[in-house]
């Protein structure tokens, strides 16, 4: 019997599979390199060969949940309105998370978690966010240090995609909270002017 393959492209596509489901789930001191190797059908020679270890497959999963948020919030069209942009932006983040909640529970609360700061790189998930608020502030809709709008926007849609992947909102709820809250943290720092346009009819009327 031939020993398995450990350096190949489909073993590494299991591995980063496997590790993108047990670090979202399990604690991460639980999930060894034997554990890993196990899991996707093959050796811990596999993990070392591949990714130089334990440590290394960690920043390949958190590196593919960081490019895959990049790359569809980068996909939402822009348009001359910076608010429905930051609206749309949004849309996009929540669905994202809810089709990888795997890799949005890496990102956001396992393995070398993102942390958003005042340094925003050319892939940085959250640029496409900064750069709709950089229009929306310079077009005198919002007002405010464009860092601490992101962060405070991204704080409420991480609160809602959390709570919607556990179970906590769905259907209607989730779509109601979710439609209120973004707009209650864009109505948090409008300008006076722009205030009244961005008090929309309460959906629950």
């Amino acid at each position: 019997m031939g020993r398995p393959r450990t350096n190949d492209a489909e073993v590494g596509e299991r591995l980063v599979g496997c590790a993108t489901e047990m670090f979202a789930t399990r604690p991460q001191e639980s999930v060894t390199v034997r554990a890993l190797a196990t899991a996707a059908g093959t050796s811990t020679a596999a993990v070392y060969t591949l990714f130089k270890g334990k440590d290394g497959l960690i920043r390949e999963v958190r590196d593919r949940a960081v490019s895959g948020l990049f790359r569809d919030l980068a996909a939402v069209p822009g348009s001359e309105a910076a608010l429905e942009d930051l609206r749309a932006l949004a849309v996009a983040y929540r669905q994202w998370g809810r089709e990888h909640r795997h890799l949005y529970t890496v990102l956001f609360g396992g393995a070398q978690s993102f942390v958003p700061s005042a340094q925003v790189g050319e892939r940085d998930p959250v640029r496409p966010l900064v750069a709709a608020i950089d229009r929306a502030v310079a077009d005198r809709i919002l007002a405010g240090d464009t860092t601490l709008i992101a962060v405070s926007l991204w704080v409420a849609l991480h609160g809602l995609v959390t709570l919607e992947l556990a179970g906590s909102l769905d259907g209607a709820s989730a779509e109601t909270a979710f439609r209120s809250t973004v707009d209650a943290v864009l109505r948090g720092w409008a300008t006076p002017a722009a205030f009244p346009a961005l008090r929309r009819p309460d959906p629950a009327r």
